[in-house]
């Protein structure tokens, strides 16, 4: 089934109802953008599987006829994904939407409308970077919003797991604390377990913990699936022992870990770092030497040049070490633009390189992208004086 619209179909935009669409269709178009719909419907796995546990918690989930777990659409992101590998487009290619999504948002309406643009399979990361933060800047602008009244705040993941891999962490540490990114409460709770050893042991069993601080996987595995025969595990459905062998060996390395005070000190220094994006590379590159972190600030310095070149001047933006979107498949550059009193952003997006892939794709394809939330944006505009 195709998801794009049949040719001379104008799709969702010219049907959605805001007074900017016109403006944003035109704005889209003279980008090369081509107009896509999705259905509202959606199956939910994609969803459950890569959105994060936020707004895993605010999707409204409903039951097929044959009992398969569909959602009301509650981004754009992962259906246009979708529609572009059903479709078999040749690539690079950017699609762009207008519609309603529907999540739980507490103070706001369930129901509201996005629109933005996703850029598949531009190979020159920095370019499709800066071209999406400037594409999304002029929809505000077009929208009635300049971008001298707007605050922009961006961020970089892969900045930040190159960092911690120049710390020699373990993996699951790693995975947790890249898990955490751009999440304050949750951060500040695994770098506090680092510190003072408060992470508690997965199980209180001594065999059990033996054999995981020995990282003998043969030994637990058997432990674990006799232990199961036994009765003294509970079985857990779709889990057999090798996979809860592996848990408990990552649980333990979790709670045995301490980050020495040195370390300890350069990750704060890192997540520290709040200034304009134009000075970031330089403020970087005093925290480390190391070989892939040096590699990630050359693409941080590759995207700056590239926004300059887009017309968007690097020191009009906030680079903060610690900023991230609360999204799992998010992998690079996350950006949220907000107006001069506004809570929330009117403008986000980011680069999610494995997204394609994953959702079923047959190679890897680079994408980044952007949403508008126009329901914000039109109060943000009736809150002018």
């Amino acid at each position: 089934m195709s998801f794009l619209p049949a040719p001379g179909d104008p799709g969702p935009v010219a049907a959605a109802g805001t007074p900017f669409d016109a403006r944003l269709a035109a704005l889209f178009a003279g980008r090369g953008a081509v107009p896509t719909a999705t259905p509202i419907l959606q199956r939910a796995e994609p969803y459950l599987d890569t959105l994060g546990e936020d707004l895993r918690r605010r999707i409204f989930l409903t039951r097929g006829e044959g009992g398969e777990t569909l959602c009301l659409r509650p981004d754009f992101t992962v259906p246009v994904c979708l529609a572009h590998i059903a479709n078999g487009a040749s690539l690079p290619r950017r699609y762009s939407y207008n519609g309603l999504v529907f999540r739980q948002r507490r103070g706001e309406t369930a129901e509201f409308r996005q629109a933005g643009v996703e850029n598949l399979g531009e190979p020159n990361r920095a370019a499709a970077d800066a071209a999406t933060l400037a594409d999304a800047l002029a929809g505000l602008e077009v929208c009635g919003l300049p971008a001298a009244s707007l605050r922009t705040v961006v961020g970089d993941q892969t900045l930040f797991e190159a960092f911690l891999a120049a710390l020699a962490l373990p993996a699951g540490w790693r995975r947790r604390l890249v898990r955490a990114f751009g999440r304050d409460d949750l951060l500040q709770a695994a770098l506090a377990a680092l510190s003072d050893g408060s992470g508690a042991p997965p199980s209180a069993d001594a065999a059990v913990l033996r054999l995981a601080r020995a990282r003998d996987r043969v030994g637990l595995e058997a432990l674990v699936a006799g232990r199961i025969e036994e009765g003294g595990l509970p079985p857990k459905r779709g889990r057999g022992a090798a996979e809860i062998a592996e848990r408990l060996l990552e649980k333990t390395e979790l709670a045995d870990t301490r980050l020495d005070r040195d370390s300890l000190e350069r990750l704060s220094a890192f997540l520290a770092v709040d200034c304009p994006a134009g000075e970031a590379p330089e403020r970087l590159a005093r925290l480390g030497r190391d070989a892939a972190f040096a590699q990630a600030i050359e693409g941080f310095a590759a995207r700056n040049r590239a926004l300059s070149e887009a017309g968007v001047d690097p020191a009009s933006l906030r680079y903060r070490a610690a900023f991230g979107r609360p999204i799992d498949y998010y992998t690079g550059l996350v950006f949220e633009t907000l107006g001069p009193a506004s809570p929330e952003p009117l403008a986000g997006g980011g680069r999610y390189d494995r997204l394609v892939g994953y959702l079923g794709a047959g190679e890897p394809i680079p994408a980044v992208g952007f949403t508008l939330w126009l329901d914000r944006i039109g109060t943000a505009l009736e809150a002018r004086p």
